[in-house]
């Protein structure tokens, strides 16, 4: 199982894995798209991707996943909480999605060997999103950066939110950062992917990515101190171009961050707090409280929950957010306990930045870009297989001549 050749196949359903997971809710396009056409081209891909990943995995060879075991876990709960139907029968057709996400996963979990591969897989797909972004930013500036979201980047031609893309373009640009801190690519090649995500990271004006981008590559960078003289060096200058930008820039910063909010407006987190106040006083059932109201559109009172915990405790109860806690903190353990590496310090960031957006970001109890960054996760931090034994040869008999030969006396 495991290791040897990864089909090139593999990246194509990663890449429909990635498709699946855009959503179909969002800014209007310059071409109007029909929900109902976009959620047939994304749940399209998902089905595509389970039929290829169980065309190249006939046999049904997995490895063994703590992951993918606790997100099966997680459906289960899922499936319970849904047959109800207090969330209607949209929550069987996402358990279904759910399903068919985690069974995708599971086919794929055969060549997961702690390589890169799926790294490099990660950052062509998203950089192909953004690159579709930005194509829309310049055939209509308009669209693009619309009044509705505040003049804020979002998905001229695919509908696309701020927090998306800001969430695309951050995980892409540590993800590179970390490959040229590990030589696993040129400066030039890695440019190309940086520059560009960090101009549209700071059109979005997202906080939450910008955050995560920057907590989870010290974390990630940190790991590598003690073995990374490159790591050093860069940790250095980054200490101290954030020093000065702090002092000479702190006006521009500040006016940045807080998006012309008021200051009432932004300590309650854009109104989430609200939310999430009435969700927690919301009555509720044993069995509601266990195993909450079944998959939804992570909503609560028609506003969105924006909170991966209580969007969790919402849908999928205490139990779903027992099983969600397990997985950080398994990944998580997992990653302090392996020898440092550069895989290992982008497992570390793509653990610290999910667990950091999951405060004002729902995602991490359905199929979605979340799940797939903590994927990515435990394919880097899985061993590779254990190559089987070659058989020894028997040593190749020398040849004696007739008269070196011993004869028994009769």
């Amino acid at each position: 199982m495991g290791g040897g050749h990864t089909p090139k196949t593999v990246g194509t359903i990663w890449g429909l894995l990635v498709l699946n997971t855009l959503g179909s809710a969002g800014a209007k396009t310059i071409v109007p798209l029909p929900r109902s056409l976009i959620q047939m081209v994304t749940m399209g891909a998902l089905v595509a991707a389970f039929a290829l990943a169980l065309a190249v995995n006939l046999r049904l060879r997995i490895r063994a996943s703590a992951y993918v075991f606790l997100l099966t876990l997680l459906l289960v709960t899922s499936v319970i909480s849904s047959a109800h139907l207090e969330s209607g029968f949209g929550a069987l057709f996402r358990c279904t999605r759910l399903a068919l996400f985690v069974g995708t996963l599971w086919l794929l979990s055969r060549w997961w060997d702690g390589s890169l591969t799926f790294v490099r897989h990660h950052i062509r797909m998203y950089f192909a999103v953004l690159g579709s972004v930005a194509a829309g930013l310049v055939a209509s500036p308009g669209a693009a950066l619309p009044d509705l979201y505040g003049g804020r980047l979002v998905g001229a031609l695919w509908p696309l939110t701020p927090p998306q893309i800001g969430q695309y373009a951050a995980v892409i640009t540590g993800l590179t950062v970390l490959l040229v801190l590990g030589r696993r690519t040129d400066r030039a090649g890695a440019a190309v992917v940086i520059v560009p995500s960090l101009v549209l990271l700071a059109l979005t004006h997202t906080r939450t990515a910008t955050l995560g981008l920057f907590l989870g590559l010290a974390l990630a960078i940190g790991s590598l101190l003690l073995t990374s003289a490159a790591a050093r060096r860069f940790f250095t200058w980054a200490v101290v171009c954030a020093t000065v930008a702090a002092v000479g820039f702190a006006s521009v910063l500040q006016a940045w961050f807080l998006r012309g909010q008021s200051k009432e407006n932004f300590s309650s987190l854009t109104g989430r707090a609200k939310v999430w106040d009435a969700l927690l006083a919301a009555p509720r059932t044993t069995g509601e409280k266990w195993f909450g109201v079944g998959l939804g559109d992570k909503s609560f009172g028609g506003l969105p929950i924006d909170n991966s915990w209580l969007a969790v405790y919402n849908e999928q109860g205490l139990v779903g957010v027992t099983l969600v806690a397990a997985i950080v903190i398994v990944l998580g353990g997992v990653a302090l306990l392996r020898p440092p590496s550069l895989q290992r310090a982008c497992a570390i960031f793509l653990i610290s930045y999910c667990a950091i957006a999951s405060y004002t970001e729902a995602g991490l109890g359905d199929a979605s870009p979340y799940l797939l960054h903590l994927a990515l996760a435990a394919a880097l931090l899985a061993t590779p297989a254990a190559a089987a034994p070659r058989a020894t040869p028997d040593p190749p008999r020398r040849h004696i001549p007739r008269w070196a030969r011993r004869t028994e006396v009769p």
